[in-house]
């Protein structure tokens, strides 16, 4: 990594989520006196490594105008797409005037509101000299089990299953690529498996457990837990 190279962060922020039954998107609902989408932008913010951070939103969006964090100097607003990978390449291509193919693209869950600024800095020190970039990712606990339908095939070797997790750090332009020769692959369920379906190989970075995903209702709770454990 040279002294010129430069972080970038993406946070697809398009999502209706409607496994929470709300009557707004998740990433809108409040969690600890602010939306969920504040939290894990301030999070980013609060590293103090990306030259700017690309937020892609749904153009019929009425509640990111209203938020001041909208406006931040280093926050662009990028056109939400249909699916997630739509909306990162929509991010990527904000910021295209100013960044490099050899630069480094974090991208973030918007509803992933836990994650620490510890380990953002272990993803990057872990993968700035590598030549393909990773995942935040955890080693399952449970038992795993195949299943089709409501039986059970068999039992997966959990020792080769990990949970990604994000962020996940790429070069922009390797990224960019994967993602448009990706478009319209239903497949491509983050940005680790465009780039595997190219014959690259990202690496995995042990994260933290409360790196959580808000997707159900009964997750808020346990993020507000979990923001005022690391306080």
């Amino acid at each position: 990594m040279t002294k010129t190279t430069k972080f970038w962060a993406v946070v697809p922020a398009a999502g209706v989520g409607k496994r929470m039954n709300a009557d707004r998107p998740k990433q809108y609902l409040l969690l600890a006196g602010k939306t969920v989408l504040e939290q894990t932008l301030l999070r980013l913010l609060q590293a103090d490594v990306f030259s700017a951070i690309s937020v892609a939103i749904s153009v019929e969006d009425p509640y990111w105008p209203e938020m001041g964090i909208s406006s931040h100097d280093k926050i662009i607003t990028a056109a939400g797409g249909k699916e997630r990978a739509d909306s990162v390449l929509s991010g990527l291509k904000s910021i295209r005037a100013m960044a490099l193919d050899e630069d480094w693209v974090l991208v973030h869950d918007a509803a992933r509101p836990c994650l620490t600024t510890a380990d953002i800095y272990h993803l990057i020190d872990s993968l700035c000299d590598d030549d393909v970039g990773g995942i935040l990712a955890l080693s399952s606990h449970d038992t795993l089990k195949n299943v089709q339908g409501k039986n059970i095939l068999g039992t997966l070797d959990r020792s080769h299953i990990w949970r990604a997790l994000t962020p996940q750090m790429f070069r922009y332009g390797m990224l960019k690529n994967a993602l448009e020769a990706a478009e319209g692959n239903f497949a491509i369920t983050d940005e680790a498996s465009a780039l595997e379906m190219l014959g690259l190989r990202p690496k995995i970075v042990e994260g933290r457990p409360d790196n959580i995903k808000i997707t159900r209702p009964e997750d808020l709770a346990l993020a507000q837990f979990y923001l005022e454990q690391q306080q």
